[in-house]
C-alpha cells in the first residue's frame, strides 16, 4: 500500500510523544489532578523521554567521538606542532576548506613545518576526513561547537594560532581515544626496538 511507511513513521512519532507524558498520567491516576499537585509534586528528576536543558547555563555532555571543527595538536612538553604540512588533509577535504603554506629555510627550501594553516569553518562539513587521513595524528576533531558570530567571512576562517591545542587538552576531551593511541604508539615503538636488536 502506498504511503504505509509514512503511517508507520507517524506511529513512531506518536509513541515518542506519548512517552513524554507517561509519568504525568501515572501521577494523575494515583492522586487525582489538582493544579497545585500538577505544579509541585507531579514531576520527577529521573523521567524518561524528552526534556529541556536550560542552555547555556546547563550544557549536556557531548560524546567523546563527537566531531565538530578540526584542531591542530602540539606537544605540550616541547611546543612542537605535530603537523608536517604534508597536505594530505587539504587533498582529502571534500569542500576544500583547508589551506596550508609550508615553511622554508634560509636557502628557500621547504621544510616539514607549517608556516600558515587555515580552515574556513563556514564551509567545513565536519566529516573528519582530515583527522582520519593525517599520518602524524596532528589534526583531530574538537568538541567546541559554540561559534556564534555576527559575520562569517573573517571570524570563521581560523588560522594556526586559533586551531592549536595541546596534547593535554586532547587527552582531557578524548580520554579513551588518547589511551588507545598511546597504547598503539608504545606497541609500535616496542616492535621497532625488537626489530633493531
Amino acid at each position: 500500500m502506498f504511503g504505509w511507511g509514512v503511517v508507520k513513521g507517524m506511529f513512531v512519532t506518536l509513541s515518542h510523544y506519548l512517552a513524554t507524558y507517561r509519568d504525568d498520567l501515572k501521577t494523575i491516576t494515583r492522586r487525582g489532578w489538582t493544579p497545585a499537585g500538577a505544579l509541585m509534586g507531579g514531576y520527577s528528576h529521573d523521567t524518561k523521554g524528552y526534556l529541556t536543558v536550560q542552555y547555556p547555563d546547563v550544557k549536556q555532555p557531548v560524546a567523546e567521538r563527537f566531531r565538530f571543527n578540526p584542531m591542530l595538536i602540539y606537544e605540550e612538553d616541547t611546543g612542537d606542532i605535530l603537523c608536517t604540512s604534508c597536505g594530505i588533509c587539504a587533498k582529502v577535504c571534500p569542500p576544500q576548506c583547508i589551506w596550508i603554506v609550508q615553511a622554508k629555510d634560509s636557502a628557500g627550501k621547504t621544510i616539514p613545518q607549517c608556516a600558515e594553516f587555515y580552515i574556513d569553518t563556514s564551509i567545513c562539513m565536519q566529516c573528519g576526513f582530515c583527522a582520519e587521513y593525517c599520518p602524524f595524528d596532528a589534526i583531530k576533531m574538537n568538541h567546541d561547537f559554540e561559534l556564534s558570530s555576527y559575520e562569517r567571512h573573517e571570524s570563521w576562517v581560523y588560522d594556526m594560532q586559533e586551531l592549536l591545542v595541546s596534547t593535554r587538552y586532547y587527552a582531557e576531551t578524548h580520554p579513551t581515544i588518547w589511551e588507545a593511541e598511546e597504547a598503539a604508539r608504545a606497541e609500535a615503538e616496542a616492535k621497532k626496538a625488537a626489530v633493531e636488536r
